[in-house]
């Protein structure tokens, strides 16, 4: 599937399989069938200042399950708020990103991703292909730059904090991997 959409596309495969991989290693459903996803408590404060504290209020990366929760939680004070607090599927796109990937409301998003990941990685590549800096720096593989686009400048820092390899170190050597 990525190979078909990185050629139909003009991606390099190498670029856009190791792009996939390191973002949500490969799979966009959790194993109950349900998106997988990150809710965002900060970004639904931007939207909800006034919401009162709950389950929302407190989470963390942390299990899918508890991801839930809180979405479930910031869903019953605001749906269209929850969504785009939230990023899902196997690309992890925001939902406030639902106009620029085409989408007239971020319920149609959500409802795009749940027909599939061929159609969540179609996503992935329109937020590639409408960001100029994001596609010159995966094109040039400045994994650097792609980090910093797509996990914000302090993608170091949020590692070395969770514990894990920063974003640009793993999508080289995936690159590496399918580049061979």
């Amino acid at each position: 599937m990525i190979k078909e959409i990185a050629r139909n596309n003009g991606l390099p495969y190498a670029a856009l399989k190791s792009f996939d991989e390191v973002e949500c290693p490969g799979r966009g459903f959790n194993d109950d069938g349900r998106l997988l996803i990150q809710f965002e408590p900060v970004w639904f404060k931007r939207h909800e200042p006034f919401a009162p504290s709950g389950k929302w209020s407190v989470n963390k990366v942390d299990i899918q399950s508890r991801e839930w929760e809180a979405f479930n939680d910031a869903w019953k004070i605001d749906p269209d708020s929850a969504m785009k607090s939230t990023s899902i599927g196997r690309p992890q796109i925001m939902g406030f990103h639902y106009e620029r990937l085409g989408y007239k409301t971020v319920g149609d998003m959500w409802d795009d991703f749940k027909r599939g990941e061929y159609q969540q990685v179609l996503a992935l590549v329109r937020f590639i292909k409408t960001d100029a800096k994001l596609y010159k720096a995966l094109m040039s593989r400045d994994w650097h730059m792609v980090a910093s686009i797509y996990n914000g400048a302090k993608y170091r820092e949020m590692a070395k904090k969770w514990g894990r390899e920063p974003y640009d170190i793993s999508l080289r050597k995936a690159y590496e991997k399918w580049s061979k």
